[in-house]
């Protein structure tokens, strides 16, 4: 069976699906250690003068000492601008209207933690693509570090500082429409949102693998 590694993030990006699409159990550590700097709370969109960056505010985020489970957000008004930037960015996109009402239920709800939030994130693109990733969360240290051992460990593999690298590997999405493409040609690693409001239901035939004949 195969089985990947992997840390949950924050809408991921396009390559981080593709690349889960392809396993048969996909591995959500709760308890790995925190990483500042990371897409497990930023996300990157397409905006009009150029790629967005979002990121959630952390309590204590630059401390690497602390678990992902343990990792809490600074309450304040993100997730309003959070919305709010994306509707800036999407509202001319095909398919944004589709999905604008439950995603706004999403943003609407307020979250403690970190990876609680990513969870309930996972499961809405879940619902919206239809289709599963097959993913387990797994607590116990050692029961990790057995899994590591027979899995393919991807963890923080997926970073803003090494974009570069992944955005055009082996996980690359083949191109399609983006919202600004006229101004900015292709912009290649975005958050599967960008895929999502572009594509609508078709976004999920340019995750799977090759080899399916899509």
């Amino acid at each position: 069976m195969s089985s990947l590694f992997i840390d949950l993030q924050y809408f991921p990006s396009i390559n981080w699906f593709k690349k889960s699409l392809k396993y048969e159990h996909v591995v959500f550590f709760k308890y790995d250690s925190h990483r500042k700097m990371s897409f497990r709370n930023r996300l990157l969109l397409a905006g009009a003068d150029g790629p967005l960056r979002l990121s959630i505010p952390l309590v204590d985020g630059r401390n690497e000492k602390q678990a992902y489970a343990d990792v809490r957000i600074q309450p304040g008004y993100w997730q309003r601008d959070h919305f709010r930037a994306i509707v800036s960015c999407y509202n001319k996109s095909p398919w944004f209207d589709y999905y604008r009402d439950d995603l706004a239920v999403l943003f609407e709800k307020p979250e403690g933690f970190l990876f609680d939030f990513n969870l309930r994130c996972l499961v809405w693109m879940e619902k919206s693509l239809k289709r599963k990733i097959p993913f387990s969360v797994e607590n116990a240290l050692e029961a990790c570090r057995v899994i590591v051992d027979r899995t393919d460990d991807f963890r923080d593999y997926f970073r803003p500082a090494n974009i570069a690298d992944w955005a055009a590997g082996p996980d690359a999405v083949r191109p399609y429409q983006q919202v600004f493409e006229n101004r900015q040609g292709f912009v290649p690693g975005l958050s599967i949102l960008d895929l999502l409001f572009c594509e609508g239901p078709a976004a999920v035939d340019r995750l799977l693998p090759e080899t399916t004949g899509l």
